[in-house]
């Protein structure tokens, strides 16, 4: 445990400083401290952490690799500590960066077309979208809220449902006049199935077999890590998908896809949360206001 006579916060404002205006004499006069205060407090820094994290000269101050470590980390630091008072002092104005994690289709489908309507809602919430079919270490990327789909797995995060979505098979036309449309499970494993190779993706397909529901061993010509590509090589031809039904409901009322297997689908729900850290009345202000946006305004089905 900490010494509770130890100021991190202000060592970690001085080191920052040094770092920002490239020298002692600099960051002391900014601060309204001495050059021989800085630098001891900076030596002191040192020695607690075990760490050089300078390279001195007479001419030229650097940061040494833990050095450039520790300042990356500390102005974040200190941001979120601006961020939690600021947050504190007025209860009634989400502000701030709020880092959402979301998957192709969601984004597409959902999210993005919120977006105005959300920063109109919420004009001093500056949101950070990063949008990838993988499955992201919340804390350690620094994510706010990550949205994911499938089964929740026992961890540290919370989650709150967003919806769900029916799955269905899918295959285009042209694929279907070429390889049949397939009547029964064991006549599915004849056919090109694509799949995903990411992480979080489910070995098999789960069908109705003489009335109980079975995984079929999936084998295809084509992997890929993105779900919105497993659509787009549906579109094309190279084999039949498994795919969220909002996905490709335009494609289907289109004609361009069309649902295979459905005699045998087993109902099956996929469902969209959004997990974050910590309990919703210890969640930073600008967090919880985008939550509540996002179970208020989307309806996955």
């Amino acid at each position: 445990m900490a010494r509770l006579d130890i100021n991190r916060s202000g060592e970690l404002e001085v080191l920052v400083r040094v770092v920002e205006t490239g020298s002692f004499s600099a960051a002391a006069r900014d601060l309204r401290m001495t050059p021989s205060a800085v630098s001891k407090l900076v030596a002191r820094l040192e020695t607690r952490l075990g760490s050089r994290l300078f390279n001195r000269s007479t001419r030229q101050l650097s940061l040494t690799q833990e050095g450039r470590a520790y300042y990356e980390r500390g102005v974040c630091l200190l941001a979120d500590l601006d961020e939690l008072e600021r947050n504190v002092a007025s209860q009634d104005a989400p502000r701030g960066r709020v880092r959402i994690n979301a998957n192709l289709a969601f984004a597409w489908h959902f999210l993005l077309p919120l977006v105005p309507l959300m920063t109109e809602r919420l004009p001093q919430v500056m949101l950070d979208l990063v949008l990838t079919d993988e499955v992201v270490d919340v804390l350690g990327q620094r994510t706010d809220i990550a949205v994911r789909a499938g089964p929740m797995k026992d961890s540290s995060l919370v989650a709150r449902k967003l919806g769900q979505t029916p799955m269905v098979i899918v295959g285009s036309p042209d694929y279907l006049q070429r390889h049949g449309m397939p009547d029964s499970p064991t006549a599915l494993q004849r056919h090109n199935l694509l799949t995903a190779n990411y992480r979080r993706a489910y070995n098999g397909w789960p069908l109705l077999d003489g009335g109980e529901v079975v995984k079929i061993v999936t084998h295809g010509s084509v992997q890929a890590s993105d779900g919105e590509a497993l659509r787009l090589l549906a579109l094309n031809g190279s084999g039949l998908a498994r795919l969220a039904l909002f996905r490709v409901r335009e494609d289907i009322a289109a004609g361009r896809l069309v649902p295979v297997m459905e005699a045998f689908n087993p109902g099956d729900l996929e469902e969209i949360h959004a997990v974050f850290v910590g309990q919703d009345g210890h969640v930073p202000l600008r967090v919880r206001a985008v939550l509540d946006f996002l179970v208020e305004h989307v309806h996955v089905e």
